[in-house]
């Protein structure tokens, strides 16, 4: 019997869905970044085994949004819950049942799916903090599975992988066996140059920007030629990107080349651009543009 079946993996910011989705997938699939929100649009990625499929939808985290990009990332998460079979509920090791995992599960509550608790980084806890967090999310919900793993590790996600083919009913193939992911390409490289950004800007500036990829040509020798840009929302914010003698914008661009010819199995001849677009994060002709629509 052949098993498929749409899982979303949700939780509170940073608690570890993106990294799980990755070590799951044994691929770079999903942004990830020691800051809150990056997780923009749901990626759906697909686990194809010898008798089942498992269409993974990582979404943004559930978060009190501050603008109109924040609204679409939480309406986002919520709507997606709605059409999934599993929901894989992620958080970390907590004396109490934290405040924000309150408001995800009081709204995971009102609907009929199924849900696994995963309690993340348990190798960065006591066993004492983790038996309590077992105990107190275990008295607050009622999941039908509660398995404690270590993402970064891949400790015990084997074991949550058994369990989530396990819920799945009987159902077809929806996409080809060496299908992983059903984003387009310039989505992904899109992603990796918002990452590196992430990664090596300030607190101040990072969620202020957005790429877009305005050029993305395969020559005839096989060598890309990309081009995009950074949109940020402050003049100050560009001088930032941009860094002293331009630094800051070349080591971006060194590190987000290389992992996007990892990605692509190609060579990548990659420019960047800075341009200031006040308030873009609260414009929805801007949003929709960029694809978050």
């Amino acid at each position: 019997m052949f098993k498929s079946g749409f899982v979303t993996i949700i939780g509170r910011p940073n608690v570890g869905k993106s990294t799980l989705l990755n070590y799951i997938m044994g691929e770079k699939l999903s942004i990830v970044s020691s800051k809150p929100q990056t997780t923009r649009n749901n990626i759906q990625t697909i686990l194809t085994g010898e008798n089942y499929q498992l269409v993974f939808v990582d979404t943004p985290g559930i978060h009190k949004p501050r603008h109109k990009l924040g609204e679409y990332m939480v309406k986002l998460a919520v709507d997606t819950v709605k059409d999934v079979d599993l929901v894989v509920f992620v958080t970390t090791p907590e004396v109490t049942v934290h405040k924000g995992d309150i408001e995800i599960l009081n709204q995971l509550r009102e609907m009929n799916i199924p849900v696994f608790l995963v309690v993340n980084k348990m190798d960065e806890t006591t066993e004492e903090r983790l038996a309590k967090t077992l105990k107190n999310y275990s008295e607050f919900f009622e999941f039908k599975e509660i398995i404690p793993i270590a993402a970064i590790k891949g400790k015990n996600v084997d074991e949550l992988i058994k369990l989530m083919v396990e819920y799945m009913k009987e159902g077809p193939k929806y996409y080809p066996d060496d299908m992983i992911i059903d984003k387009q390409e310039r989505f992904i490289v899109s992603e990796i140059i918002r990452e590196k950004g992430l990664r090596l800007l300030s607190d101040e500036v990072p969620h202020g920007i957005a790429i877009e990829v305005t050029k993305m040509k395969e020559n005839e020798n096989g060598k890309y030629n990309i081009e995009a840009t950074l949109l940020c929302e402050k003049d100050s914010h560009k001088g930032i990107i941009i860094g002293k003698n331009g630094t800051m914008l070349k080591k971006i661009n060194s590190y987000s080349k290389e992992n996007i010819e990892k990605f692509l199995g190609k060579k990548v001849n990659l420019k960047l651009w800075v341009k200031v677009k006040k308030d873009w994060r609260d414009s929805s002709f801007i949003l929709k543009e960029l694809g978050y629509k």
